[in-house]
């Protein structure tokens, strides 16, 4: 089986890199991104997507397969660009796959860490009643605090609760889903902070609270989704056995490891200061880092450390903390940011690049709302999301400098860059793998006994009369 795996794979890298060889020959030594955008063919970027249809399919087909082996399917179809661009790019592709590490991965996989880590240390003991209203309060909570704690933060902070306050329930499936519509998605819309798309925004240089501007548009899908919700509920409520209503009783809530809310003050902080406070850069490998960048990775590896130190096993233990979702998370992503280089390069390459017709096609803040969030619905929104901000640049503002680029996009094209923001934080709701979370609440919800619906029973049953009607209403409100 080995054998055969190596042979396929060899097979792979022959097929990208014969027809390869007869196209560099035609081009001289490249020396810039830019002039690499301008000349990879559009083929070069069937590694992201062999990434992504793998995650987004074969914990389908191959359930056992992919939970064993997915950190060696992400290393293969890295490898599988990898070699033939630093093969025949050399010292360009040695720095662009540098470049995402140290600037994109590094500092969206600490931050994810550090959420993770510092949430999964804050045991909320005891249980409410799980009535309509009650847990209709639940997922208001949870929608503030996604922006703040992130949608990581506050679903695996919120989800044990709300499991536990509906354990006596019978009906208790749709509030999952609203619970990864809301928290695990949507409320994540108002900072960096809140979902990883929007980190990676804020990372090129988008000001912290930019995000503030789609305010409108986020309350008025999580409003819509309260209401929607508490009426189901409310209908679901009354089919409960009236015995089993009146024989629940709340117990008092009381927190474990509250000086967890401190390192998650730490977090927010560090990431405030980077955004703020201009110290400076640093040479890495020929990538040049901010200071600032640096302090603040350095922060949050410091408050997660804390966090681990400061907090007691049997807190998180309680709270059935495990390190497989991050882990999970990291491998993944590694591929994702390392196939994805020429999408990007061809995308800031603007009409220049074999993706030119794609930016003609993508033209309003409609069409960047729903171009963003069909990908981000099957794919993964924080890739989707650098895909089309770099597309937006490319369009608007070709062959500038990003720094430049970003500054002038933020202020002159605000319902552009409004519509990509909501379009991968919302539409990630619309399945299972839409969005990190949303996988790891329905995970779980199934360990505490729920009954989810399938990949495709959570689309029909749920996101598509819901979700998908209420973006048909926003984008004529909003996005017109």
């Amino acid at each position: 089986m080995s054998r055969l795996r190596n042979s396929f794979s060899l097979l792979v890298l022959y097929v990208l890199i014969a027809p390869l060889d007869g196209f560099a020959a035609g081009y001289a030594p490249v020396s810039t991104s830019g002039e690499i955008g301008s000349i990879l063919p559009l083929w070069a970027a069937l590694p992201f997507a062999g990434i992504l249809l793998s995650i987004a399919l074969m914990p389908l087909a191959a359930p056992r397969f992919w939970h064993r082996h997915f950190p060696e399917v992400a290393a293969f179809w890295a490898l599988v660009f990898a070699v033939p661009f630093v093969y025949f790019f050399r010292e360009v592709a040695v720095h662009e796959i540098a470049h995402i590490i140290v600037i994109d991965y590094i500092p969206f996989i600490l931050l994810l860490w550090a959420l993770f880590t510092v949430a999964g240390g804050i045991y909320i003991k005891g249980t409410l009643r799980g009535t309509p209203a009650v847990n209709t309060i639940i997922l208001l909570i949870g929608t503030a605090l996604a922006s703040v704690i992130g949608t990581t933060g506050a679903s695996m902070l919120l989800i044990r609760p709300i499991l536990r306050s509906n354990a006596w329930r019978v009906h208790k499936a749709h509030t999952i889903v609203f619970f990864i519509f809301l928290i695990s998605n949507i409320g994540g819309a108002l900072t960096p902070l809140g979902d990883p798309p929007l980190f990676l925004g804020f990372l090129h240089g988008v000001p912290f609270f930019w995000t503030l501007h789609i305010l409108p548009e986020m309350a008025f899908a999580s409003s819509v989704l309260l209401v929607l919700y508490f009426v189901a509920d409310t209908y679901y409520f009354k089919k409960e056995i009236p015995a089993a209503v009146s024989e629940i009783e709340p117990t008092p809530l009381k927190i474990e490891g509250s000086r967890n809310f401190i390192f998650l003050a730490g977090i927010i902080a560090a990431v405030l200061f980077s955004g703020t406070v201009k110290l400076g850069e640093v040479d890495i490998f020929g990538i040049h880092q901010t200071i600032e960048n640096l302090i603040r990775d350095g922060l949050l590896i410091i408050m997660g450390l804390l966090s681990l130190s400061l907090t007691s096993s049997e807190t998180r233990k309680r709270n059935e903390f495990g390190w497989a979702p991050i882990l999970e998370v990291a491998y993944l992503f590694a591929g994702i940011f390392i196939t994805i280089i020429p999408a990007l390069a061809i995308l800031k390459a603007g009409e220049r690049g074999e993706l030119a017709w794609l930016i003609k096609l993508v033209n309003t803040p409609a069409h960047y709302f729903w171009a963003v969030g069909s990908l981000s619905s099957f794919l993964d929104n924080a890739p989707t999301y650098l895909t089309f901000f770099n597309s937006a640049l490319g369009k608007f503002y070709r062959g500038m400098p990003e720094a430049e680029a970003v500054a002038r996009l933020i202020v002159e094209k605000i319902p552009y860059l409004a519509a990509i923001s909501a379009g991968a934080v919302f539409m990630g709701a619309n399945t299972y793998i839409g969005n990190a979370p949303n996988f790891m609440v329905k995970s779980i919800a199934e360990e505490a006994g729920v009954k989810m619906p399938s990949f495709f029973g959570y689309m029909f049953k749920y996101s598509i009369p819901i979700l998908v009607v209420l973006f048909f209403i926003m984008t004529y409100v909003f996005f017109k």
